[in-house]
């Protein structure tokens, strides 16, 4: 028995029309942020990646006429442009939400519950990976390593983190964006939408009041070694192990040695700058035995 090509989902019909163009109106205005985008490249081809989020950020997601617009302003082909976008995973194909909420599941995360969380936040908001709500706020997806394995499991949303998540906390966070009750990251910039975020990707400033110096760094974990490196980190702590029981091994073999202090470290409330946090010492993968980072820095 054999299949029909449309069964197959195979299409042997005319070929796709070129894609439509901008309105005037829109096309001068990204014409004009093109340029200054251009400017800043020897060789206009470089500017490809700025421009493909300045088109993101015009419609939430890069277009057919937006590739079209890339080629034309860079004098590229539509495949070379397309190329590029369907490289990328930043670009988005397909329209999304205004957030988009990224579960880190690479190894650490999933170890410490970032598997959990995605599966939970699946059935929480009724979508599946890269599908969006119906009320167009959040689009869900899994994401690979974004260096934060130091405060794992992480979820980004339009690219700012959230730290030492669980369940229970990552819910929370959605249920908060889509209700548009305020949610700050736990370090980096105050949160704005997938489009302005673009926007800013494409090498616009951030024009927000206050929005550059809320900026900051990494965040205290990730910069122990070089602390240590230059001597200034607090002298190291050690904390209960997993049983809990009170272990006074000597530190160097002594029989005059003192017990170690073993008081668990309580994380103060400045390394938790955002209130969608969940406590450092939980482990979503396995609540009955905590695994998350308790130490103090220099341990």
């Amino acid at each position: 028995m054999t299949t029909s090509s449309s069964e197959r989902g195979v299409s042997l019909g005319m070929p796709e029309l070129p894609a439509p163009t901008y309105p005037d109106d829109v096309r001068a205005r990204l014409e004009t942020d093109a340029r200054a985008i251009i400017a800043r490249y020897p060789d206009s081809r470089s500017a490809l990646l700025p421009l493909l989020h300045l088109v993101q950020s015009e419609e939430g997601h890069v277009t057919r006429t937006g590739m079209r617009f890339c080629a034309e302003v860079l004098d590229l082909t539509t495949a070379e442009v397309t190329a590029v976008a369907t490289f990328y995973t930043m670009y988005r194909r397909k329209p999304s939400g205004d957030y988009q909420v990224g579960v880190c599941t690479n190894t650490l995360c999933a170890v410490m519950g970032g598997d959990a969380i995605f599966e939970e936040l699946q059935e929480h908001l009724g979508v599946g990976n890269g599908e969006t709500t119906d009320d167009g706020k959040v689009t869900l997806e899994h994401i690979e390593c974004n260096a934060a394995c130091d405060f794992a499991p992480v979820l980004m949303v339009n690219w700012e983190f959230f730290d030492n998540q669980t369940p229970a906390t990552a819910k929370r966070l959605v249920d908060d964006l889509r209700a548009g009750r305020p949610v700050e990251p736990t370090r980096g910039a105050p949160l704005c939408t997938f489009k302005e975020t673009a926007r800013i990707l494409a090498g616009f400033p951030d024009e927000r009041p206050g929005a550059v110096e809320a900026s900051g760094s990494a965040g205290a974990a990730s910069l122990v070694g070089l602390r240590l490196a230059r001597g200034e980190a607090a002298p190291a702590r050690v904390v209960h192990p997993r049983d809990g029981g009170p272990h006074n091994e000597p530190r160097d073999g002594g029989p005059h040695d003192e017990p170690q202090d073993r008081t668990a470290h309580r994380p103060s409330p400045t390394e938790h700058l955002s209130s969608h946090d969940a406590p450092q010492d939980t482990s979503a993968s396995d609540p009955a035995h905590p695994a998350g980072p308790t130490a103090e820095e220099g341990e």
